[in-house]
């Protein structure tokens, strides 16, 4: 946690340096500052150690320029070039451009015209109709404005998983390996796996409590202690994310874990049922009102069999059915984390990827995998790099060459296509049809009406050499709502013709929803799961997108990552 945190000053500063540079309208440069924060955030070292080993330029995405900024910081705790754009640019311009669709020219324009320089004064104007009255602007942008400043403060309370995750892991690993722990756990909506937390919740048994708090209080990374008692206690990390630990005793372990994974909605369903038999259910235990007997408590599974129910996995813990069909022996047998074979849509330097199909590869088999789809981007999409016809046949050359060099792994060609404002691909059908898999996604338009976005995925679903929707609603979880789209009637053609939905496990985007995974799968659409990776370390992401199956109700049958290659091949060729 400690050796990260330069990481993450770092990866905030390039980000900064980045939006500065566009509001100023300077060209390609912000893109270079994303792309080296993208490089730093999938670090699994500190920075400093990168740095002190003078190996900042080895890292994708980090070129001289980038590793000199580095080494200042490093050196200085600051970059002059960061202090003199902050001098040129309104200070809060920056904060203006996190609401959604108010890019720098947008963001400049209404400072130039009507003075707005924070969120306060942007959402003033919108609720007074000052903004309607700009040329480019209405009533409709007005709307757009309040409900992206709601997002906005929504999203400043909280994490994404993705992020939070990794360091809780982290956190309860440390826990672990104190002699006065006998069990530990996370609980909350970070076990339930939900897309979005506020905290972290840590809940640990111990005959020594005080010790293990001590030590909680004094972790890497700890920026302050919010509460030391004598079983609980919060701390908040660097990142502003807090921590909250409770030590209980071990006869109550799995009774507290229960509570306190939660939801609200779950336990007040199972303390219902508890006192229908006369019976009291609490962090403490399950007990017979009658006799005052502990029924259950040391373990969790005991507390739901001794209230009639099959086990419950946290990730369905919502209060959406699970409780009904736990009890009628109807819980789907959820798509395991281990029952992966493979990640359908990565990219590579090819596009905009930092590393190179071997690379990629290499990486995906380490994890697990036995098969990959290797899925650039396409023509449409110059600023990523995208590939052409001819390029797409050269890449396709050098995988077949790579697989052949390769054992109990396989690498598939395919692309990621943009589905453009008719439906239409930028690439011919005789090339996609040479391919093993073709990804078609939305990448701009995203304000269009519902009936024109709804029937632009409609007509690329009726390509004949496309497998997947990419990320469906095009989301990004805390800056970007999905777009309006009739998921009703895409999942109606997906079933009609075979094509798979798409949860792309970018902890951003996590699209399809778990809601949305829910009601593919009453219409019969199996999903694929991928992680978009542009980075080796981001397939590891592929653990999010099985979180939101899961969350989704999917079972391996569900989930075609889950099928062996030769079914997976025969899946695809079907069309």
């Amino acid at each position: 946690m400690g050796e990260l945190s330069d990481n993450k000053k770092i990866v905030s500063i390039f980000y900064e340096m980045a939006d500065l540079l566009e509001i100023k309208g300077v060209a390609f440069k912000p893109r270079a500052y994303r792309r080296a924060a993208q490089a730093i955030e999938t670090l699994r070292e500190g920075i400093k150690a990168v740095y002190q080993r003078g190996e900042l330029e080895e890292i994708p995405g980090i070129g001289s320029s980038m590793a000199s900024k580095i080494k200042e910081f490093m050196e200085t705790g600051s970059i002059e070039s960061l202090e003199k754009l902050r001098e040129e640019v309104p200070r809060d311009l920056r904060e203006l451009m996190e609401i959604e669709g108010i890019g720098p020219k947008t963001a400049l324009e209404l400072h130039k015209q009507l003075g707005i320089s924070n969120i306060e004064e942007l959402e003033s104007a919108a609720k007074n109709g000052r903004i309607r009255n700009l040329k480019g602007f209405g009533t409709k942008t007005e709307d757009m404005v309040l409900q992206g400043v709601r997002m906005y403060r929504s999203a400043k309370e909280k994490f994404l998983l993705g992020h939070a995750l990794p360091i809780a892991e982290e956190i309860v690993e440390e826990l672990e390996k104190l002699r006065e722990v006998t069990k530990i756990n996370l609980a909350g909506s970070i076990r339930r796996r939900k897309e979005t937390i506020g905290d972290i919740d840590v809940l640990a048994a111990s005959k020594e409590p005080l010790m293990v708090i001590d030590h909680f209080t004094r972790l890497p990374g700890v920026e302050k202690v919010l509460s030391k008692g004598t079983t609980k206690s919060s701390i908040v990390l660097a990142e502003g994310l807090q921590v909250d630990l409770r030590v209980v005793e071990e006869e109550s372990f799995g009774s507290a874990l229960q509570y306190f994974t939660g939801s609200k909605e779950h336990n007040i369903r199972l303390r219902e049922i508890a006192i229908d038999r006369n019976w009291k259910l609490s962090e403490y235990g399950l007990i017979d009102k009658k006799t005052n007997e502990r029924i259950a408590g040391e373990n969790e599974g005991e507390i739901y069999k001794a209230l009639g129910l099959n086990y419950i996995e946290p990730e369905l813990r919502e209060n959406r059915g699970e409780i009904e069909a736990a009890s009628q022996g109807k819980l789907p047998h959820l798509v395991g984390y281990d029952e992966i074979k493979g990640d359908l849509h990565i990219h590579t330097d090819w596009s905009d990827g930092s590393h190179s199909i071997k690379t990629m590869a290499d990486a995906a088999k380490s994890l697990g995998h036995v098969y990959l789809a290797i899925c650039d981007h396409t023509k449409a999409l110059r600023i990523a790099g995208g590939l052409s016809e001819e390029e797409l046949h050269r890449q396709s050359v050098e995988i077949e060459k790579i697989n052949r060099s390769m054992e109990d792994f396989t690498i598939l060609s395919g692309a990621e296509v943009n589905i453009d404002s008719s439906g239409k691909f930028d690439i011919a059908d005789n090339v996609l049809m040479d391919l093993d898999i073709v990804v078609a996604s939305i990448h701009s338009g995203f304000k269009q009406p519902e009936a024109k976005i709804t029937e632009r995925v409609l007509t690329a679903m009726h390509n004949d050499y496309v497998n997947v929707i990419g990320h469906p609603t095009g989301r990004i979880i805390n800056r970007r709502g999905p777009y309006q789209i009739d998921l009703l009637k895409i999942f109606e053609a997906a079933s009609e013709q075979g094509v798979l939905m798409e949860i792309n496990a970018f902890p951003d985007r996590l699209d399809l929803s778990d809601l949305n995974c829910i009601r593919s799968k009453d219409y019969g659409v199996k999903v694929s799961i991928a992680t978009d990776a542009h980075h080796k370390d981001q397939l590891e992401y592929v653990e999010l997108g099985v979180a939101t199956a899961r969350r989704g109700w999917l079972e391996p049958k569900d989930v075609v990552n889950t099928y062996e290659l030769g079914e997976l091949k025969r899946l695809l060729n079907s069309r």
